[in-house]
């Protein structure tokens, strides 16, 4: 096997630390992880239930052999683990018509999260470049597209005539609702530009070069409302001095990521943003050793002034 061959799945990691995010202090047991799977596929007996999802981890790793399946962490929700997801919680109550984007989203877990606290479920849109995950996602949790009918798009974020990037809307009289077309009709996400209260994007930026990650957040500050508490959050790989980190295991050539620091990640967004119109909160956490690497993590959120 050559070291770009993809890692060998082990059974082991499905009970080592479910949780991707440091908190402090670490609390969550193992049983807070699964629970989301057991209460939408109603498998109580715990074996049984890691039978299932040992299965349906060897189908994600042949669509696409990302680390996060192979740590488990395809099938743990993890946006409920950010600091800021209060004020997700809050928008999806308190903002009418507030509409939720996940990037990224692999097999839905989070976005699932999200609906199971309270989200109206035709008001969220998943995507991701590889369409298969969304179908491995029903089987995860025994769900079908009508019991779960929650609108998805496979689709290339940086591709322009999939999300075509404008300069983020300053006035919310900007916005034009009566041409808003419903989620479930969306073939690109440019409609949505100016429209999307909440966008979470976890374990994405990390993939992608310096440019890229670039293009990726002029993007998503475009589709960003200009309602103020607007928000983006999320987390990725990213260390202290900004530059290239660690090897990219998720890929098959020799690359190196392109990590952000906290501090080029503010500047980042209030460049794009203006000083003063968001509010940009960091923080860069260490998680473990794995296969050699010892990431930080950089847990952050954008939030319109």
């Amino acid at each position: 096997m050559s070291q770009f061959d993809p890692l060998p799945l082990d059974d082991s990691f499905y009970r080592v630390h479910p949780h991707l995010l440091p908190t402090t202090p670490l609390t969550a047991s193992q049983d807070d992880k699964v629970a989301l799977v057991r209460e939408e596929t109603g498998i109580q007996d715990p074996a049984a239930l890691k039978q299932h999802i040992i299965a349906v981890q060897k189908r994600a790793y042949a669509v696409k052999s990302f680390l996060c399946i192979r740590y488990f962490r395809f099938a743990w929700e993890q946006i409920s683990d950010l600091p800021a997801y209060k004020e997700v919680l809050k928008l999806g109550r308190e903002r009418d018509g507030a509409l939720l984007l996940d990037i990224g989203c692999c097999c839905g877990a989070d976005i699932r999260k999200v609906a199971r606290d309270g989200w109206p479920t035709e008001k969220l849109i998943a995507i991701d470049l590889f369409a298969d995950f969304w179908d491995v996602g029903h089987e995860l949790f025994c769900s079908t597209p009508e019991t779960f009918p929650v609108a998805f798009l496979p689709g290339d974020v940086l591709d322009p005539t999939f999300l075509k990037p404008v300069v983020p809307l300053i006035s919310a009289t900007q916005l034009t609702d009566s041409s808003l077309p419903s989620l479930a009709s969306l073939t690109s996400l440019t409609p949505l530009n100016g429209h999307l209260s909440v966008i979470h994007v976890s374990s994405v930026f990390h993939l992608l070069s310096e440019p890229d990650q670039i293009q990726l957040a002029h993007s998503l500050a475009g589709l960003l409302s200009p309602l103020p508490g607007s928000l983006i959050l999320g987390y990725h790989i990213a260390q202290e001095t900004a530059g290239l980190g660690p090897l990219d295991l998720n890929r098959t050539d020799v690359r190196r990521m392109f990590c952000h620091s906290p501090e080029s990640w503010v500047a980042l967004w209030e460049g794009i943003f203006g000083e003063g119109m968001v509010k940009v909160e960091v923080e860069l956490k260490k998680f473990g050793i794995r296969d050699g690497v010892d990431p930080s993590w950089l847990i952050w959120s954008v939030q319109r002034i």
